[in-house]
């Protein structure tokens, strides 16, 4: 079979880059821009943040599940990229808070679902878990350059440059999705077939099991994160610094964890890469619980990188088997993270009044992990269709 040539090959990875960039480099940035172009109060952040991530979480149901009905993701994306460009030229043009806020639920919520849609455009096509997780692997290097990128910007040559950064990336993204739309070839046969019902997919106590427990697992990620500085600051009483260096060794970790699990992928069966990383999750956090020196914890990363790769990578090829509609499996894992860290949030809150509340979200979530190991090992005689699907 002849091979696709190198244009094409670098495609489908620089689509995932500069997708995954553009919210990674538009989230550390949307507060600042709100107070420096339209003069946002805290209080103003907080709701029109709030307006924003409502947004964000209907379109990544809506758009995902209209493409499902189309079959068509691409078309999706495409709009999905041009409304990206609109909204960078809203933030550009107005001054007005009111126009900035129905921006950001209008045109700030499709970019965000840009990467669901690539994911769900991959299974469309039939593409193997292994090639689906080393794409996952390009989004997460994205998020560990995205931030520093978007604050270095910033900080060198202020809100003009901001903006030109999300005009670059939001250009770049209109043109991936006219290639790919370009490139496009006919539907697989794998995916001729009927598919269930919306309705019919949402349906059934073992699809159930698999969204309650990955947003078990990312709410345990999402909560640990969350209060990494503070543990770090308060609690091993260490400089501020050494929360960076533990966070940023982690995401570098989950690149390459990422890749090697695509490897694993393709000869192991996804119950048991699951279970692995799940376990290395629960020692993670048992065992921060009972470090005190910030070393200690940076010495863990590498557990909590396979643990999180784990989650993110094998979960997402795992919900495709699930949900046989790609847009609905992709949109549905997306939104594990974002309920996710509604619950990390009430967990933070509730262990608030612990003597050690920061190292008791570690406990916390070292429960939690393990109650969702104990629970999918006893059931997984139900899931063995689902789970061993590689």
């Amino acid at each position: 079979m002849e091979r696709e040539p190198p244009p094409g090959r670098l495609l489908w990875p620089a689509a995932a880059w500069f997708w995954a960039l553009q919210f990674a480099v538009l989230n550390p940035l949307l507060a600042v821009l709100l107070v420096t172009l339209a003069g946002a109060t805290p209080t103003e952040v907080g709701w029109v943040l709030g307006c924003y991530n409502v947004g964000g979480f209907v379109a990544s149901l809506v758009i995902p599940a209209t493409a499902d009905r189309t079959r068509d993701y691409l078309r999706p994306l495409l709009f999905c990229a041009l409304a990206g460009a609109g909204f960078v030229a809203a933030l550009a043009l107005t001054t007005s808070l009111p126009v900035l806020v129905i921006a950001l639920v209008v045109l700030g919520g499709p970019p965000g679902v840009g990467s669901t849609l690539l994911f769900a455009q991959l299974r469309h096509e039939g593409a193997p878990p292994a090639r689906v997780i080393r794409t996952r692997a390009i989004v997460s290097f994205a998020w560990v350059v995205g931030p520093p990128l978007a604050t270095l910007s910033t900080g060198l040559a202020g809100t003009p440059a901001a903006l030109l950064l999300l005009a670059g990336i939001s250009i770049v993204n209109v043109v991936t999705a006219l290639l790919l739309l370009r490139r496009r070839g006919p539907v697989p046969e794998q995916d001729q077939a009927v598919r269930p019902s919306l309705l019919a997919q949402l349906r059934g106590w073992s699809r159930w099991s698999v969204v309650s427990a990955f947003t078990l697992l990312q709410a345990t990620n999402i909560a640990t994160v969350t209060v990494a500085t503070l543990f770090v600051a308060r609690d091993l009483g260490a400089p501020i610094v050494w929360a960076g260096i533990v966070l940023g060794a982690a995401a570098l970790v989950e690149i390459p964890a990422l890749l090697v699990m695509g490897r694993l992928h393709e000869r192991v069966p996804a119950r048991t890469l699951l279970a692995v990383g799940c376990a290395c999750g629960a020692v993670y956090y048992g065992l921060a619980t009972l470090v005190h020196e910030p070393w200690q914890l940076l010495a863990l990363q590498p557990l909590n990188a396979w643990f999180f790769a784990s989650v993110a990578g094998v979960g997402l090829t795992v919900f495709q088997d699930v949900f046989p509609s790609p847009g609905l499996a992709s949109g549905l894992f997306t939104n594990t993270r974002r309920v996710g860290a509604v619950l990390a949030g009430l967990l933070i809150a509730g262990l608030g009044g612990f003597p050690d509340p920061y190292r008791a979200v570690y406990a916390a979530a070292a429960g939690v992990v393990l109650v969702v190991l104990v629970v999918a090992t006893a059931v997984a005689s139900r899931s063995r269709p689902v789970l061993d699907a590689r």
